[in-house]
């Protein structure tokens, strides 16, 4: 049963080495994260599911002890999922890579660690299904679940200005504060694309898995969009 979950955004910038002087930024983004990491640690897990976007459709498993790198965005800085031997010749894409960052930034030893990718194809039935799958792995399961909001939130944004994006974001931060699965399942997949939206797939693999905790309560703790990318933190417990 899933019994805790962390929502963190996956910029490469979160990691200071890859922002460079542009580091200090995100300094209140990534204490929040260290926050929402304490929650799950609190909540005594059996195991612990980074949950992030993917380069092709997924569900893609990762072991524990996959690597992943910094080195394409001209940092040579390496990370490893958790411990062990992972998977030879496999590497952890870039969400996946920034949430292995975060666990051991806070010195994560508090359960076993694996990882899993999905893709902005995947639909909002396979990624509840993937989540209902996670949720049953274990007896105490726990989820780190990577993404970001829109990348249209000014002009100089990724995405450039939409004025969908900001009323979108609004919504997930109400719909993450409240743990409402039920906004999460109900996200438009093609607004999310179209808005650039890394963590739509990521959210409602999350949705699934708490289904089957009700009890499940949200606390949003950071919201903002430097750069015009939409940044959220929040936890489940």
């Amino acid at each position: 049963m899933l019994v805790a979950a962390a929502v963190c955004p996956c910029p490469p910038l979160l990691v200071p080495e890859v922002a460079a002087g542009a580091a200090p930024e995100l300094d209140t983004a990534r204490a929040a994260c260290t926050d929402a990491l304490g929650v799950l640690a609190a909540a005594r897990p059996d195991l612990l599911v980074v949950v992030g976007p993917g380069d092709g459709a997924g569900p893609e498993a990762y072991p524990e002890g996959t690597p992943g790198s910094f080195r394409g965005f001209g940092v040579g800085l390496d990370v490893r999922l958790g411990q062990g031997g992972g998977a030879p010749g496999r590497e952890l894409p870039y969400g996946l890579a920034v949430g292995a960052w975060l666990l051991d930034r806070t010195g994560w030893a508090d359960a076993p660690v694996e990882g899993l990718a999905v893709g902005a194809s995947l639909t909002a039935e396979r990624c509840a299904e993937a989540g209902e799958a996670l949720a049953g792995r274990a007896e105490r399961v726990a989820l780190l679940v990577m993404g970001d909001a829109s990348a249209c939130r000014t002009l100089k944004a990724p995405g450039y200005l939409d004025e969908r994006a900001a009323p979108f974001d609004a919504e997930l931060a109400r719909a993450l504060g409240a743990a409402d699965t039920g906004a999460l399942r109900a996200l438009d997949t093609e607004l999310a694309h179209e808005l650039k939206v890394s963590g739509r797939a990521p959210w409602q693999v999350l949705a699934g898995a708490a289904s089957g905790n009700p009890a499940l309560k949200g606390t949003l703790l950071h919201e903002d969009a430097p750069y015009g990318v939409g940044y959220l933190v929040a936890t489940w417990a």
